[in-house]
């Protein structure tokens, strides 16, 4: 199980005013009750407030997943445990005020950790429970204690674990409908714009290609056999890009309605219209089998178009894919069309011609 932050930002941030919060407490406690305590006991008191005020300082300043990978979340719940019942020891405090900071850590591993991690503070905060309440307490009444707060504590975590854990189920379910197309499975235009702005700036030996897929005819096939048949198009044109264009060096996009796309980053000019090629005929191979037994031939444009070096302006990127493919379109459809090679700088929209990598295929 891990011990990792389940979103180490937000935790780093919440353990700040938690540990600026126990700070002043301490203090105050300790000034409240001076003349009781012991010069050691003072003396602890204020070295707990300064580890507290350190660790908020520290929470704040180094960069949250440099804390996580070292593991500070499970490290500072475990230390959080052993600081409450020290101080406990120290004052020999056994109020319910006391046992009230006990839950503190806790509270906090139960919302912002992984399960191993709240297993684990949770487990120490028992343990070392019952053995302050056994130092400081007669044996039956240190049960009664150990059993209650026990109790207190394993609820709080677990139910606060489990709301955790449905609330990042909720939350990645609605990460995926929000980058997902439903029909297809493909990413939406969104993550797409997305990755293609992200190719801003960024150099590769090879350049980045972009492929766009037009359905020939879509219209016509909604007309001729209704929309669940043109649903089932782009759902089978989506399986086809699949296999000829590997998703793990790619991202498949469907823009809208019957446009499909595929952003290649680091792929060489020639190897982006080999896959375009491969895309096109298998499109043709594999023709779409109907409710009724016979099958629907399809035929797909394509607009290729590629960059050297970095993408200053993804807007001529995409520009030129789409100039290439409605070319494509207008020469014929049922090819692949590639743009010339898109300058790595700044600039206007060209208007440019295209080459016709392929010939017609009807």
């Amino acid at each position: 199980m891990s011990l990792r932050a389940r979103d180490p930002l937000a935790a780093a941030r919440s353990a700040v005013p938690l540990l600026v919060v126990g700070a002043v407490a301490v203090a105050a406690w300790t000034l409240v009750e001076a003349s009781a305590l012991s010069a050691a006991g003072t003396a602890v008191s204020w070295a707990v407030v300064v580890l507290l005020a350190a660790a908020a300082v520290v929470s704040r300043l180094v960069p949250a997943d440099r804390l996580d990978r070292v593991h500070a979340g499970v490290v500072a719940g475990l230390v959080g445990v052993l600081v409450v019942c020290g101080l406990r020891l120290v004052t020999a405090d056994t109020s319910a005020a006391a046992h009230a900071f006990l839950t503190f850590p806790v509270l906090w591993t139960a919302v912002h950790l992984e399960r191993g991690g709240v297993v684990l503070v949770t487990g120490a905060a028992l343990v070392a429970d019952a053995v302050t309440a056994l130092l400081l307490l007669p044996l039956e009444a240190a049960l009664t204690d150990v059993v209650f707060s026990g109790a207190v504590l394993v609820v709080v975590a677990v139910v606060l674990c489990r709301a955790a854990a449905t609330q990042a189920r909720l939350v990645a379910a609605l990460q995926e409908q929000a980058e997902v197309d439903a029909l297809t499975g493909l990413v939406n235009r969104r993550v797409f714009d997305q990755a293609l702005a992200g190719q801003r700036a960024r150099r590769t030996s090879s350049g980045t290609a972009l492929l766009l897929i037009d359905v020939d005819t879509f219209k016509e096939i909604n007309d001729a056999h209704g929309h669940p048949v043109g649903d089932a198009v782009l759902v089978h044109l989506a399986g086809v890009l699949r296999e000829q264009v590997r998703a793990d060096d790619a991202v498949l996009s469907r823009l809208g309605g019957d446009e499909l796309a595929a952003l290649l980053p680091d792929c060489p000019a020639d190897v982006a219209a080999e896959r375009a090629a491969r895309v096109h005929e298998a499109v043709r191979a594999t023709p779409l089998a109907l409710p009724d037994g016979t099958f629907l031939d399809l035929s797909v444009s394509l607009g290729v178009a590629h960059t050297a070096g970095s993408v200053l302006d993804v807007r001529d990127l995409y520009s030129a894919a789409d100039r290439a493919l409605y070319a494509a379109k207008r020469a014929g459809r049922g090819r692949v069309a590639v743009a010339p090679p898109v300058a790595a700088q700044p600039a206007v929209p060209r208007r440019r011609g295209v080459h016709e990598a392929a010939p017609s295929v009807g």
